[in-house]
């Protein structure tokens, strides 16, 4: 089972909980299950058909460019974070936001995932 960690804006629909375990082999099936646990939830993670525009998800620490369709592994971490916007990916300003909002090493964060290199 995947690992979903759930954001502090989201842990009111979870009572609390930061992380938990969640079957599914795409982020539909993710978000799925989660819904399943947390009844709610899906509304504030998927829009029209997708991953709301207000949201970034990386999956084992690269960012998710598949949206509801990218594939997710029985071993996979799962990270919900605030998308960052307004203009251009700024390495030196927003990777370290990023990096302690997944709680990865500076080494997971490739520009190459923000700037479409």
């Amino acid at each position: 089972m995947a690992t979903v960690f759930i954001p502090t804006m989201l842990q009111g629909l979870t009572g609390g909980v930061k992380q938990v375990e969640v079957e599914g082999n795409n982020m539909r099936r993710v978000i799925d299950g989660l819904e399943e646990l947390y009844p709610g939830i899906k509304d504030r993670l998927v829009e029209d058909g997708g991953i709301r525009p207000s949201l970034a998800v990386a999956i084992d620490g690269e960012v998710a460019r598949m949206g509801l369709l990218e594939k997710v592994g029985e071993k996979s971490e799962v990270h919900f974070v605030p998308a960052i916007g307004g203009g251009l990916f700024s390495i030196e300003h927003d990777a370290p936001m990023l990096q302690s909002a997944m709680h990865l090493p500076a080494a997971h964060l490739c520009t190459e995932h923000f700037t479409g290199s």
